[in-house]
């Protein structure tokens, strides 16, 4: 039976430009298959795919949801055709369903011991308003958190809330806008918000998204800057990891963050020996991923590292691509292997 490497994606995209370039390098022949109408391009024979997310071209946050649903609905269908013909993934597309859940993601990963950032709940219900949140921070005795959307990617309706239950005082920090047809829109800008009105409207329509909240450590800085980590981990073991440093409490890249290679950091081989084994902990939670991008904060002061949240297609680091393109060149090797095996 012929095999085929498939790369289930999107063409001129950044993934797929440098995955194709180092399929080239290495001689390994990858079709790539559009998510447009891609169930009639999948070829015959066996099948290597990897997944990469669609795109959508929607950046209203009231959206999100049936965008999330539509794309969950095609991984679920992947997953079923895989019981029925012969399809090897390099990520599982129930473990990407999985690890898309950020609530279960985090629970799944407490239950196994390991250190993460603390949810915020209420009993049997998500917190869905602002009312609900106060109390819950109140009742827990955390005055920040960071509020995201269960099923969310790259900071889309995430916010900053911080709340003072002395003074009533609000500080919100969040890339979500409101448009002037009354809409909700994710920006590439990060605003900033102190008037308790204007917060709790935002934070209203935020919470009606169906979100996790989570306790706001404090980080380490650099250099006057908190940071977090992102490691890639591929076989499990930390492949790529950088430091994202940013002015502000959101660290993701696209948002004119910065980033820096780990070794600028200077912590200890003790302090790199916990990350690395938290990771290697975490991806072994989920035994049909192959890869992960897994994002983790030191806290201020012990350095103590914490898993933020895990996701099955963060392979995608510029300062790598732009570079030595390690990331997608371990994963052609991983295909590679995979096509000569008898």
């Amino acid at each position: 039976m012929r095999r085929h490497v498939v790369l289930l994606g999107n063409p001129g995209t950044k993934r797929t430009i440098y995955l194709e370039q180092a399929a080239e390098a290495s001689r390994l022949p990858v079709l790539l298959v559009e998510w447009k109408d891609w169930q009639e391009h999948l070829p015959e024979g066996e099948l290597y795919i990897k997944i990469d997310p669609p795109l959508w071209d929607s950046c209203t946050l009231g959206e999100l949801t049936g965008l999330v649903r539509d794309y969950r609905q095609a991984l679920e269908t992947l997953a079923y055709m895989a019981e029925k013909r012969p399809i090897t993934f390099f990520n599982h597309p129930r473990e990407i369903l999985a690890l898309l859940d950020k609530q279960g993601c985090k629970e799944r990963l407490r239950q196994a011991g390991l250190l993460v950032t603390d949810v915020l709940t209420l009993p049997d219900h998500f917190i869905s308003n602002t009312d609900q949140l106060v109390a819950a921070m109140e009742q827990q005795h955390v005055h920040q958190v960071f509020i995201k959307p269960v099923y969310g990617s790259g900071a889309a309706g995430v916010a900053a809330f911080r709340f003072q239950p002395r003074t009533g005082r609000m500080a919100l920090y969040t890339c979500a806008a409101e448009t002037e047809d009354g809409g909700l829109a994710n920006t590439r800008n990060l605003s900033h918000y102190s008037d308790p009105c204007q917060i709790r409207r935002l934070l209203n329509r935020l919470l009606a998204l169906n979100c996790i909240v989570e306790r706001w450590y404090a980080k380490a800085k650099f250099h006057g800057m908190p940071y977090d980590l992102r490691v890639v981990i591929q076989e499990g073991e930390p492949d790529y990891s950088l430091a994202r440093l940013s002015h502000g409490p959101i660290t993701n890249l696209h948002l004119n963050n910065h980033p820096l290679d780990l070794a600028a950091l200077g912590l200890s081989e003790h302090t790199l020996s916990q990350v690395h084994s938290l990771c290697r902990a975490a991806i072994n939670c989920y035994p049909t991923l192959t890869g992960a991008g897994i994002d983790i904060l030191l806290e201020k002061g012990s350095l103590r590292p914490r898993i933020i949240e895990m996701n099955a297609q963060g392979d995608l680091i510029y300062q790598d691509i732009y570079h030595e393109n390690h990331i997608y060149s371990h994963q052609t090797k991983i295909m590679k292997r995979w096509l000569k095996e008898e």
